[in-house]
């Protein structure tokens, strides 16, 4: 693995305990120019997730809690008169950041919402006719709980298509968890977090990212596996080439993890589940039958026709 990259994800896991593929997932998304969505049950270290990720590339962290009340300028920021310029000043809201934890985003009304769109997809905030360029590198992750239904808002498509990959943390095993509780006896771990690497390196990281080669196999067997989701008899909804777009840049991201310079078809393989499942919209017989996004798309996948031959020896 590169040292860089797994210095970053060891640093994560110091605080993280049997979280390995969540924080590979989580630094794919960073170095590819993404965003998450954290989503699972509250408890299980999604807000830690996103502080130890901050800490260890030294980034400016920024935390949006989201409630019902929650104005959209509270996230972007607001115009404030200044009586000793007679003009209006741009105060930038907590989104104006590197790092930022949009916590509990469904808990937020839709128009506050999508008060995210502009910033996650552009790298930059609008108020008044004006446009302010958010600083590189920029993140966000989200959390949201699935098992809260009363006072939340489902995001919206176009919201959710904003995410580079949606990411499920998952309980720990008897061992792991016996490891948190010696870990925060105490003092809180994360605490003593140090950063591993510095924003300049991580976005020279970001750059090397680009330059990973897409050979025009690999792309076309990415588009075979999204024009799929747009056939299959339970899926309402397929995917958009935006999503297209999502894995490529992502299975850069994970071939540089492991310190590669070009993308294989395993690496799309792996990848497509956390990139296309949250974009997907079933039918509704299908949810009643309890058919899940992940297992269609593993079906997809197990159809597909790979390119293997330019690969199998590399």
């Amino acid at each position: 693995m590169y040292k860089q990259i797994e210095a970053i994800i060891e640093n994560i896991e110091k605080v993280m305990i049997g979280k390995r593929e969540v924080a590979e997932l989580s630094v794919i998304a960073l170095l590819s120019g993404g965003h998450v969505l954290l989503e699972d049950v509250p408890g299980v270290g999604k807000t830690m997730m996103v502080k130890a990720l901050a800490k260890s590339v030294g980034a400016e962290f920024k935390r949006i809690q989201f409630t019902p009340d929650l104005l959209p300028t509270d996230v972007i920021g607001v115009s404030i008169y200044n009586p000793k310029t007679l003009q209006f000043e741009f105060r930038p809201g907590p989104i104006v950041g590197n790092i930022i934890l949009a916590d509990e985003i469904n808990r937020t009304s839709p128009k506050t919402q999508s008060a995210l769109l502009e910033s996650m997809e552009e790298a930059s905030v609008t108020i008044d006719g004006k446009t302010l360029n958010i600083q590189k590198p920029f993140f966000v992750m989200a959390t949201q709980n699935p098992i809260e239904y009363e006072g939340t808002y489902p995001l919206p498509e176009a919201q959710l298509d904003r995410f580079l990959l949606k990411i499920k943390m998952g309980y720990p095993n008897a061992h792991e968890e016996i490891e948190v509780l010696r870990r925060s006896e105490r003092s809180e771990p994360i605490m003593d977090l140090t950063p591993v690497i510095s924003l300049d390196e991580l976005l020279a990281l970001q750059d090397q990212v680009r330059n990973v080669y897409v050979d025009d196999s690999v792309k076309s067997y990415i588009v075979q596996l999204a024009r799929a989701t747009r056939t299959v008899s339970e899926i309402y909804l397929g995917v958009s080439p935006r999503a297209s777009i999502a894995l490529m840049k992502a299975s850069q991201a994970y071939a540089k993890m492991q310190d590669r310079d070009f993308v294989k078809p395993d690496d799309v393989q792996y990848l497509a589940p956390f990139v296309f499942a949250h974009r997907i919209i079933l039918k509704p017989e299908a949810r009643y039958e309890g058919v899940t996004t992940e297992e269609l798309i593993n079906r997809i996948i197990s159809k597909s026709v790979i390119p293997i031959k330019r690969y199998a020896e590399q």
